[in-house]
């Protein structure tokens, strides 16, 4: 069996590519085929999120584990898409931030010759730059930190009265 996967790029254009993979490649083969198919080289490190129908992330599969957890690196695609499970956030490049739209959109017989992962379709170009994410919390932006407020002044003066050199 194979998947047909629509990769969707999280930018103002529509840029996306639709792939066909085998049920059975990796997490790290799905990686690999949507860097090249995107144009990128596929040396940066990259996660996977799972996802639910309105894109709200949820748990991290990621390809390398930076704790004692195990990487999902060789997970088979027919365990981490399931019946309820058909959507996955991928981000590539954790200092750009480059965010991919992941969904499952249909499952076929795989066809006789044809080598997978396969390219079916591709619609827009990827812009130079990563667009610029915005974090908010509780309606905030996080990033709005007034320089002259009470916590931050005190943090600077525990940090002058430390005896670190």
């Amino acid at each position: 069996m194979i998947y047909r996967i629509r990769i969707i790029l999280d930018v103002e254009d529509d840029v996306l590519r639709d792939i066909e993979i085998e049920e059975t490649a990796t997490l790290e083969e799905l990686h690999l085929a949507i860097t090249q198919s995107f144009g990128f080289l596929g040396n940066e490190m990259a996660s996977f999120y799972q996802s639910d129908e309105s894109w709200q992330q949820g748990e991290e599969l990621p390809l390398e584990s930076m704790e004692q957890g195990p990487n999902m690196r060789n997970e088979p695609l027919n365990t981490v898409f399931t019946p309820s499970l058909h959507h996955l956030i991928y981000v590539y490049d954790f200092l750009k931030l480059w965010t991919f739209f992941v969904e499952r959109k249909e499952v076929g017989e795989a066809l006789s010759g044809m080598s997978y992962p396969n390219l079916i379709h591709s619609q827009g170009e990827v812009p130079e730059e990563a667009p610029e994410k915005f974090f908010e919390a509780e309606g905030e932006d996080l990033f709005d930190a007034n320089p002259d407020d009470e916590e931050t002044s005190d943090l600077d003066s525990d940090y002058d009265e430390s005896e670190f050199y």
